[in-house]
């Protein structure tokens, strides 16, 4: 027999029972829709990091005053953000400093235990530059020296103000501030969401800031961030290398996308057993299939089919319905991943082993379905089956 006559009979067998064809076909379907689906949209996020992180940049490290010796709070020296500066393949420099005596109120009548956590920072005017961050309303602190102050996005929800609170005043280190910008959320610097800032000359006259930086943020070449990275410590403080902390907040982003590849992970061992299930549907129907057809077997082998023929009858039946199946697996795990990355407006991405691995499962498991029930109707005897 050409391939062809195979394909065409078992064709046949699968349109004399629709229904039935359709329930098996569906749940070779939604096993490998959750799998394409799940691969689609674990691709899809990562696109986003990606793309988040190429935006934001990954060229920033951060400096930070670790612990002393004798396990006291250390600080950087007042020349550190200069120092830093100073290495040849840094491009941006920038930096602010806690304030830890201010809290921020929304009026002088609330109680000064109740600060909601917001802390106040001194902050440099080329700071937005620097960690990528974007004014959501109203502008930067462009008069350091008055007594204004621009909020992160978290801070102007804990104090109730949103846009509207533009010229408005809060009290700040018992002091009244204005309020004339509002922040947009800062991903590669998010304890920046929750803060108060301020000028660094407002923070020294009139709240008696004391001038030490907490916090210095670099930008370098991106070819070059690791070698930076290894001298920021000793150049921030020469005196005291061991106590200078030195991050990279990208790297936050990737241990997110990390964890989303371990979910990605269990997700796809339930879609796994979803297609299972399937296969177990697929092997049901073409064992019934054979109990149903014994006289129709028993007739061709009378008439001259050999074994062989009606071994890859019923083989060929099985991996069509599972071909049915996982085809229109793979068509509805991509309009999945594509409504899912639209809503996130997200990059839509299905990398191309991903098709090609369900189309495979579909073969292998139409061919692992069918193996068993193809065998047993090859054995049929002709005088057997006909008298059945």
């Amino acid at each position: 027999m050409k391939p062809a006559d195979i394909l065409r009979l078992g064709a046949i067998g699968l349109r004399t029972r629709p229904l039935r064809v359709v329930l098996s076909a569906l749940g070779i379907a939604i096993g490998i829709a959750a799998m394409m689906s799940v691969v689609g949209i674990s691709a899809s996020s990562r696109a986003q990091v990606d793309r988040q992180l190429a935006a934001l940049g990954t060229n920033l490290l951060t400096v930070g005053p670790g612990k002393s010796f004798f396990g006291d709070d250390a600080h950087l020296p007042d020349d550190a953000e200069a120092m830093v500066a100073r290495i040849a393949p840094v491009t941006d420099v920038s930096a602010t400093g806690r304030v830890p005596s201010a809290h921020v109120y929304r009026t002088d009548r609330i109680p000064a235990a109740e600060s909601g956590g917001i802390a106040v920072l001194a902050a440099r005017p080329d700071l937005p530059s620097t960690v990528g961050m974007t004014v959501h309303a109203g502008t930067w602190l462009t008069a350091p020296t008055y007594p204004t102050v621009v909020l992160g996005s978290r801070a102007a929800s804990i104090l109730g103000l949103t846009d509207g609170g533009l010229g408005l005043n809060v009290w700040l280190g018992n002091h009244w501030f204005t309020v004339v910008g509002i922040l947009d959320p800062v991903p590669l610097a998010p304890e920046l969401d929750s803060a108060a800032l301020i000028g660094w000359p407002a923070a020294s006259d009139v709240l008696g800031f004391d001038g030490h930086p907490t916090t210095i943020y670099s930008r370098s070449r991106d070819d070059a961030v690791s070698q930076v990275a290894d001298v920021l410590a000793a150049t921030a403080n020469p005196e005291s290398p061991n106590e200078v902390q030195v991050s990279r907040p990208s790297d936050a982003l990737a241990a997110k996308q990390a964890t989303d590849q371990a979910y990605t992970g269990l997700l796809l061992g339930l879609g796994a057993v979803a297609l299972l299930v399937g296969g177990v549907g697929v092997a049901n129907t073409m064992v019934i299939s054979v109990l149903e057809r014994r006289s129709e077997i028993g007739l061709r082998r009378a008439l001259g089919a050999t074994r062989s023929h009606v071994r890859l009858q019923f083989l060929s039946e099985s991996l069509l319905l599972a071909t049915l199946g996982g085809s229109g697996g793979v068509l509805l795990g991509l309009l999945v991943t594509e409504v899912y990355a639209a809503l996130r407006d997200w990059p839509a991405v299905l990398p191309l082993w991903a098709l090609a691995g369900g189309l495979a499962a579909t073969l292998v498991i139409g061919a692992v379905a069918g193996l068993y029930p193809a065998m047993r109707a090859a054995r049929l005897s002709p005088t057997a089956a006909l008298a059945s």
